[in-house]
C-alpha cells in the first residue's frame, strides 16, 4: 500500500546569500527572515509538507545559516514514535569536493548520499523562500498516476512577470515539451500555452516553474551523478536537458503562490495577509502554517485605532493609530504614534523597567518605536529602537540608497536590525 509518509524525502533548498533581499540578509539566510509576525520563511514549505502527511525533510544550509539552524532546532519536534524528522544538511567539505554548494543542483547532489540513507520512493525538492500553501498528496498522486519520472509544478503567470521565470509548453496530456530560462519579451508571443479559461481571462497565458520538482529516487540519482555530474542548477541545466529523455510532467497549481525574491514582493506578500480575505490564509484549519512556540503574553492595546493590522503575541501598543500594517512578536510603540503600511517585525526580548532608565540616562531609546513617531512604507527589523518625534516616510520620492543604520529600495525604508535612531531622526 502506498504511503506518503514512508516513500517521499523531501528535500528543502536553503538559497544563496540573498542579495535581492538585503539588508534583511545581512545577518540572517533568507530562509530565516521572519513573516507574518511570528514565523520565518522556511516554516512555510517545512508547514505544506507536513499538511500532506510528508514527514521526513531535510533543509539545506549554507550561507549566514546559524539563526535557522537555529529555528529549525528549536522548533520541529517529532514523537518518539514517529519516523518523522527536520533535519539540517549544511554545506560541508569532504576529501572528494571541497567546495561550498555551487547551485540548487550540486547541494542536492552533495547531500544524496545522506538522503540515500533512508527508504524512498520519490524526491521532493522545495524552495526555502516561497509563500503559499500546496498540498503535495495531490501533486504526487498526479506523477505516479502519470508514470512520469520527472514532475514541475506550474503556475499561470502573465506579460509582466513571464521574463523572470521559466517558461514551459506541453502537450495535451501535460507533458513538457519545450523550455525556456527567463525569455525575453520579444519571444513571449511563441510560448502562450491553454491554462484554462479561469486563468486566461486574468491574462495568465504562461506556464512558469515554481522552482518545485518531484523526481523518482533512481532518475534522479542518475541524472545527478552520471548524466551531468557537472550540472549546478535543476532550472537552469537539469530540467532543459531531461524533457526529451524522460516523462517531465507539469502539475499546474492555480492558487496563491509568491516568490520572495526582492523587498518590494516580500513588503507586498506582508501587507496582504492584512486584507479582509488575504490570498494566503493563515487562518485555515487544514492548512495551519507550523513555528516556534514561544511563552508570551496576550497583545496588550490602549488607545489605538486599528485598521486592517496584524498583532503578533506579546505586544504593548500605545499607539494613536496603525493602519495597513503587520506587527511581529513583542512589538513596542509608544504614545501619540501613526504606523501606515509598515511590516514591524518585533524584538527577540523584553527590556526591564531598570535597563530602560539606565539606558534614557545615556540617550539611548527604549527598545521598539518611540512617542509621536510617524512610520510609513517601511520595514522595521528586529531589536530597532526609534526614539521619539521620528519621522520616516518611505515612498517613491526616495532614492535608492544604503545607509549605516537603514537602507531605500523601490521607495521602501529598511531599518536595520538592531538599529537606533535618535530623537528627531528623519528619513
Amino acid at each position: 500500500m502506498f504511503s506518503l509518509s514512508k516513500s517521499v524525502v523531501s528535500v528543502i533548498l536553503g538559497g544563496g546569500a540573498g542579495t535581492r533581499l538585503y539588508p534583511l540578509t545581512a545577518a540572517r539566510s533568507k530562509p530565516a527572515v521572519p513573516i507574518a509576525g511570528k514565523y520565518r520563511l522556511v516554516d512555510i514549505p517545512i508547514s505544506n509538507c507536513i499538511n500532506s502527511n510528508i514527514n521526513r525533510i531535510f533543509v539545506l544550509t549554507q550561507f549566514n545559516s546559524a539563526s535557522l539552524n537555529k529555528h529549525i532546532k528549536n522548533t520541529y519536534h517529532f514523537s518518539a514514535f514517529s519516523t518523522g524528522f527536520v533535519d539540517i544538511l549544511a554545506a560541508e567539505q569532504t576529501p572528494d569536493n571541497p567546495g561550498w554548494y555551487q547551485g540548487t543542483a550540486d547541494a542536492v547532489r552533495q547531500c544524496l548520499r545522506h538522503i540515500a540513507n533512508n527508504d524512498y520512493e520519490y524526491v521532493l525538492i522545495l524552495s526555502g523562500d516561497q509563500l503559499y500553501q500546496m498540498d503535495f498528496a495531490e501533486m504526487i498522486n498526479a506523477h505516479r498516476t502519470k508514470g512520469a519520472d520527472i514532475s514541475i509544478a506550474t503556475i499561470p503567470v502573465g506579460d509582466r512577470d513571464a521574463p523572470e521565470f521559466g517558461i514551459m509548453k506541453t502537450d495535451d496530456e501535460h507533458y513538457i515539451t519545450s523550455f525556456i530560462e527567463k525569455p525575453k519579451r520579444d519571444v513571449l508571443s511563441e510560448w502562450v500555452s491553454d491554462t484554462g479559461d479561469d486563468m486566461r481571462n486574468k491574462g495568465r497565458i504562461y506556464l512558469a516553474s515554481m522552482g518545485i520538482y518531484i523526481f523518482n529516487r533512481s532518475i534522479l540519482d542518475h541524472l545527478l551523478k552520471d548524466e551531468y555530474p557537472s550540472a549546478t542548477d535543476f532550472g537552469k541545466e537539469i530540467m532543459p536537458n531531461s524533457i526529451t529523455k524522460y516523462k517531465v510532467v507539469s502539475y499546474q497549481y492555480d492558487g496563491y503562490w509568491t516568490d520572495i525574491g526582492n523587498i518590494y514582493s516580500f513588503f507586498e506578500a506582508n501587507l496582504a495577509l492584512t486584507e479582509d480575505i488575504p490570498p494566503f490564509n493563515l487562518f485555515d484549519n487544514n492548512k495551519a502554517v507550523y513555528t516556534r512556540s514561544r511563552m508570551l503574553p496576550p497583545a496588550k492595546i490602549s488607545g489605538t485605532t486599528l485598521e486592517k493590522t496584524m498583532i503578533a503575541e506579546g505586544s504593548i501598543i500605545l499607539a494613536s493609530r496603525i493602519e495597513t500594517s503587520v506587527l511581529g512578536i513583542r512589538s513596542r510603540i509608544g504614545h501619540g504614534t501613526t504606523i501606515v503600511s509598515c511590516y514591524l517585525m518585533g524584538n527577540d526580548y523584553y527590556e526591564t523597567l531598570e535597563e530602560m532608565e539606565t539606558n534614557a540616562k545615556k540617550g539611548i531609546p527604549k527598545i521598539g518605536i518611540g512617542d509621536r513617531c510617524y512610520i510609513k512604507n517601511a520595514i522595521i527589523d528586529k531589536n530597532c529602537r526609534i526614539g521619539n518625534d521620528v519621522r520616516i516616510n518611505g515612498g517613491s520620492h526616495l532614492e535608492n540608497t544604503d545607509h549605516q543604520l537603514y537602507a531605500v529600495k523601490d521607495g521602501i525604508v529598511v531599518v536595520k536590525k538592531g538599529a537606533v535612531l535618535p530623537d528627531g531622526f528623519v528619513i
